[in-house]
């Protein structure tokens, strides 16, 4: 059985959730769809990274998760959220909904960190958040090539950049560098008039086109 298989065939089942839980969860759901028209200093990015027991989407489970606001391009350490998953998963994920809001939401290595993330939340909430997801991982070659003109690993940008965080390879320390990456790509997406989450998105979407066909 694949993490595929078990995203399709084990959503949760919401009427098993506690009543203050399915009352979030119908508060979270009841947000508005957000804007992506917005400049980037009127818009809530939030950065979202996750700490697994390995690498493997297929075997590995999640372990903990982390969040933080890159809010009207400004970053600060107390708008932030990080939490073991075990032992009451529901309870933390709709914590980390209510966190994040209705997006839009950065990560590094969406591939890894998105897949991980929506198994755990389908398992345990029964929900995909539509979430506009932003990848670092493809929008820095295509903002700072000269520095690296590919995708590349987290520790080579905060090399290139010069940033450090308080622990690698921990949920909330690698969210701290990765919103410091995303500070960084808002100011040179400015620059080059890509002023929006709307066109931040189109921005990877070309690179990932340009990848695949180049």
């Amino acid at each position: 059985m694949n993490w595929l298989t078990r995203l399709l065939g084990n959503s949760a089942d919401t009427a098993t959730l506690d009543v203050a839980l399915r009352d979030a969860l119908a508060k979270w759901e009841a947000l508005p769809a957000p804007d992506l028209g917005t400049a980037h200093f009127e818009t809530r990015y939030v950065v979202i990274n996750t700490e697994a027991t390995g690498l493997d989407l297929d075997k590995d489970r999640l372990l903990a998760v982390a969040a933080i606001a890159v809010d009207r391009e400004q970053l600060s350490p107390h708008d932030s959220f990080h939490a073991a998953v075990e032992p009451d998963a529901a309870a933390v994920l709709t914590s980390l909904l209510a966190f994040a809001g209705k997006g839009p939401v950065v990560v590094f290595n969406a591939s890894f960190n998105r897949s991980l993330l929506e198994r755990a939340l389908d398992e345990h909430l029964g929900i995909t958040p539509d979430w506009t997801w932003l990848d670092l991982h493809w929008l820095l070659p295509a903002l700072y090539d000269e520095h690296i003109d590919r995708p590349a690993r987290l520790a080579d940008w905060m090399k290139a950049f010069g940033i450090e965080t308080f622990q690698r390879h921990h949920a909330l320390g690698d969210a701290w560098a990765i919103a410091q990456l995303m500070l960084a790509a808002q100011a040179r997406a400015r620059a080059l008039g890509h002023n929006t989450p709307r066109t931040l998105a189109e921005l990877e979407h070309s690179r990932r086109q340009l990848r695949r066909h180049g």
